[in-house]
């Protein structure tokens, strides 16, 4: 049913080269170097094969960290409502380095923090009713990763609205 291979025997040799195989991987779906190589030996190609081919690819720029990371940082950044803590975990989970995910966070704190802010508000509106318990609000938002100083405000700020709505 799954084929030849079954537990404890050998794994088969690819077929295709390491080259190719890589190739179509791309043409589909974009990697980090390391995870695409780790992709590679999970298919079974050798490590020396897997290299060779990594290196094939940055050497025709079709695979390149240092662009590939901000890229996808600043898609997570303006996209969707991770916190930065959040965003630079799943792109060291992808496999790209931690000190290249790090260089793509934007220096301007204020506008980070605001960001923060803005999103984990989003979250709250989004996720929760306002006459849930405010430290399970915040409790939340710690464990998404926002900044302690945008939760206190966001939390604040949604149980205000909460306010409102009884005034009207």
């Amino acid at each position: 049913m799954w084929g030849n291979q079954g537990y404890g025997q050998p794994k088969r040799k690819p077929v295709k080269p390491a080259l190719v195989t890589a190739v179509d991987m791309l043409a589909r779906q974009e990697y980090s170097e390391n995870r695409l190589f780790e992709k590679l030996i999970a298919k079974g190609y050798e490590e020396d094969e897997a290299s060779a081919a990594i290196a094939r690819l940055q050497e025709k720029h079709y695979l390149n960290d240092a662009e590939s990371c901000p890229r996808r940082f600043n898609y997570l950044y303006t996209d969707s409502s991770y916190s930065v803590r959040q965003i630079c975990e799943k792109l060291k989970q992808k496999g790209y380095p931690s000190a290249l995910v790090k260089s793509c966070i934007p220096d301007d704190r204020e506008a980070v923090g605001e960001r923060e802010y803005e999103k984990a508000l989003r979250v709250l509106t989004s996720k929760y009713k306002r006459s849930q318990d405010k430290q399970k609000l915040m409790a939340a938002l710690f464990r998404r990763g926002y900044q302690s100083s945008a939760i206190y405000r966001a939390v604040n700020e949604f149980l205000a609205g909460q306010e409102d709505e009884i005034d009207e």
